[in-house]
């Protein structure tokens, strides 16, 4: 895909699609979200959107992975800037306001630029299909917020159910927050890099257990040790399976544009009831998939999460396999187990999904 030989992600957020919504026949809505970037400076910024489901969303009842939403229209879209949310106030307790109609607000959005799609301020979305705003001069700090803007209609719209991005949707009242509305799958923008990394994973690597809009996930403490150089994608998603990766559909695919991937999957298999043979083949599938192309790979053990029962042998079995068998498949291997687990074992010490202090771990 042309969009990724130029364009690479700017924000630690995690990004992606596992569940959807629908609006009414002539319902329009708008909504905000707001993604902190990484990297300061001026460069093109293109967002790219999914239109396809890419992990299963808890039992798999509403969504699954790569599930076709339906078409939708975006009947405009507009990127403002927010230089500060306050981290002591809960997200969704916040009020928004644009910078000329500032009301004491907690969120002040300004320099909204109109963007567009092939020349168009629309979109009419296509089943299945990736697409990204056309390339819009924009400069951030570090640590400043770009905002999104998009009014749209439609049914089985994607959305990110378990998002940790403050996102607002306008009501008669003012914003409310809502996690239904489309969310970006890149926040993309054109800077010179050494190369790109990417998280692919469940709620873990997603930042599930951290607070909303503080970016205090493994992932991102990682990436900012790392430093500028590179690019860091973070396609973790809550539910998510190793299953639903192995299946080598749109998640997988956006994996394989990156040079560097971690991977962490398991929790939601075992807890699902998939077979360990099962599991032990998905991993396997995981890491082939990714080494044909030429990627390096980081694959962790399946965290502790307090299994019970015979998901706590199958639980050590399978995290055998990955230290012994696939080992030699991979980069690297890292062992969470011994930071996460109480005296090494099943037990979450810092909760299934692990809290700051387990993320600093």
């Amino acid at each position: 895909m042309e969009y990724f030989e130029k364009y690479s992600s700017n924000t630690y957020a995690a990004c992606g699609n596992h569940l959807y919504f629908n609006l009414q026949d002539g319902e329009t809505r708008t909504g905000r979200v707001f993604y902190k970037i990484s990297v300061k400076g001026e460069y093109n910024y293109s967002l790219l959107f999914s239109n396809i489901i890419d992990s299963t969303y808890d039992n798999g009842l509403v969504s699954h992975k790569n599930l076709l939403c339906d078409s939708w229209r975006i009947h405009s879209a507009r990127i403002g800037k927010c230089r500060n949310i306050p981290s002591n106030i809960q997200v969704p307790e916040m009020t928004v306001a644009d910078e000329d109609e500032n009301k004491e607000a907690d969120i002040i959005v300004f320099d909204f630029k109109s963007i567009t799609f092939n020349g168009q301020c629309f979109k009419d979305v296509m089943p299945g299909e990736f697409f990204s705003t056309d390339p819009i001069i924009l400069s951030f700090d570090k640590d400043e917020y770009l905002c999104l803007e998009l009014t749209f209609s439609g049914k089985m719209i994607p959305c990110h159910e378990q998002s940790l991005v403050p996102a607002f949707i306008k009501e008669d009242s003012g914003w409310t927050y809502s996690r239904h509305m489309p969310f970006p799958g890149m926040i993309g923008c054109d800077r010179n890099i050494k190369g790109r990394i990417a998280y692919l994973g469940d709620s873990i690597t997603q930042g599930s257990g951290t607070p909303l809009n503080l970016y205090l996930h493994w992932n991102a403490r990682l990436s900012e040790k790392l430093g500028d150089e590179y690019a860091y994608w973070n396609i973790g998603l809550g539910f998510g399976r190793a299953n639903d990766a192995a299946s080598d559909g749109a998640w997988l695919y956006k994996a394989k544009q990156n040079d560097v991937v971690f991977v962490c999957f398991g929790v939601n298999d075992i807890l699902q009831g998939l077979s360990e043979e099962q599991i032990k083949s998905d991993l396997t599938g995981i890491v082939d998939y990714l080494k044909k192309e030429g990627i390096k790979v980081v694959l962790q053990t399946v965290p502790p999460f307090d299994y019970t029962g015979e998901n706590i042998e199958k639980w050590k079995r399978i995290n055998e396999y990955i230290k012994v068998i696939l080992k030699d498949k991979v980069d690297a291997v890292f062992d969470n187990v011994p930071c996460l687990g109480v005296d090494s074992s099943h037990v979450a010490k810092f909760g299934g999904h692990p809290n700051a202090d387990g993320c600093a771990l």
